[in-house]
């Protein structure tokens, strides 16, 4: 890695507030835009992105704000629902997880009508959260007090797994609605039956602390997270223990997330605080890193929908990495 590969930011968007968390939605709006929201230390923004390269008559990015809803405490984790679409009556759906240990799920027509409703039960930090993908009926959490808690959208908890560490993510399975996966702080990952409750699968680091994991939704036995400074990768059917394992990171890798347009392109970067926080694009036909960015205490990570494209937060700004595929 050569340090003069490093790179700016594609696009970037300016904003009001320090951004803790950013997040494309991962589902069709019913519109030529893609839904975005960011939050901050007392709000989450909810806007449009749409990109040169998908109309050619933009420069960069023409991001635009749909609403801003105040948030009683800084945001933390926020995950979109499938029910959030543009078209017909506009309806978006988005529940946020803050530093007060509460999620918030919040509906808005984006004109006058907009309700929050407030879910109490975690303990400590809630590291991520998730809507179930095919209806959006339910959602996942995970927490540092050792449990991970799917709730329906009254608040209700429909299911309560003990872990043996800290619930640091959580994914669930593109079609199959039962599935579940949770990884833990002490580095396993487990895919849960939500009918019976019980783990059908585990996967093992080999060491600890793992930071972040997600699941290949274009290709589910893929499987990747970050351990420590190392990016490691998975095929479920073939070994509890990973297939690559590749150091990242010169001090601790913060986040892993797999691309949604391409299944062996993802993304890793560096913990926050530092004066710039690495953000490495990877391709697993590559053994070095594909793109190197840089970005001033980056936080959040998100990949766009259709394109090879994923945005991190900042002080006051969104920065934004197209990357060649």
């Amino acid at each position: 890695m050569q340090e003069d590969s490093s790179r700016t930011a594609t696009y970037s968007v300016t904003c009001d507030d320090y951004v803790h968390v950013a997040e494309f939605s991962p589902f069709d709006s019913g519109s030529a835009v893609s839904l975005l929201a960011y939050g901050g230390n007392h709000n989450v923004v909810v806007g449009t992105c749409l990109f040169q390269e998908e109309d050619m008559e933009i420069e960069g990015v023409e991001f635009v704000v749909l609403r801003a809803f105040h948030h009683e405490s800084r945001v933390d984790a926020l995950a979109w629902s499938p029910e959030s679409r543009l078209d017909r009556i506009p309806t978006v759906r988005f529940c946020t997880a803050a530093a007060d240990r509460n999620l918030r799920l919040w509906t808005s027509d984006l004109q006058d009508k907009h309700e929050v409703k407030v879910m109490e039960g975690h303990t400590s930090y809630i590291n991520q959260l998730v809507f179930e993908p095919t209806e959006g009926k339910q959602i996942a959490s995970v927490s540092d007090d050792h449990t991970c808690r799917v709730w329906d959208l009254d608040g209700n908890k429909t299911t309560y797994l003990r872990l043996s560490s800290p619930g640091i993510s959580v994914c669930w399975h593109p079609q199959e609605v039962f599935k579940l996966m949770v990884a833990e702080k002490k580095g396993t990952i487990r895919f849960y039956d939500l009918v019976t409750q019980q783990a059908i699968l585990s996967l093992d680091c080999g060491q600890s602390p793992l930071m972040s994991a997600d699941w290949c939704l274009t290709n589910t036995i893929k499987v990747g997270a970050v351990v420590g400074s190392d990016w490691l990768i998975w095929d479920i059917t073939r070994s509890s223990y990973p297939q690559e394992k590749r150091p990242a990171h010169i001090d601790k890798a913060r986040l892993f997330k797999w691309s949604r347009a391409n299944e062996n392109i993802f993304c890793t970067t560096g913990c926050a605080g530092k004066i710039n926080s690495q953000l490495l694009i990877h391709h697993l036909g590559h053994p070095q890193p594909v793109m190197i960015g840089s970005a001033r205490v980056g936080a959040g990570l998100s990949w766009h929908r259709t394109l090879p494209l994923c945005v991190i937060g900042g002080d006051r700004k969104l920065s934004f990495w197209m990357t060649e595929m």
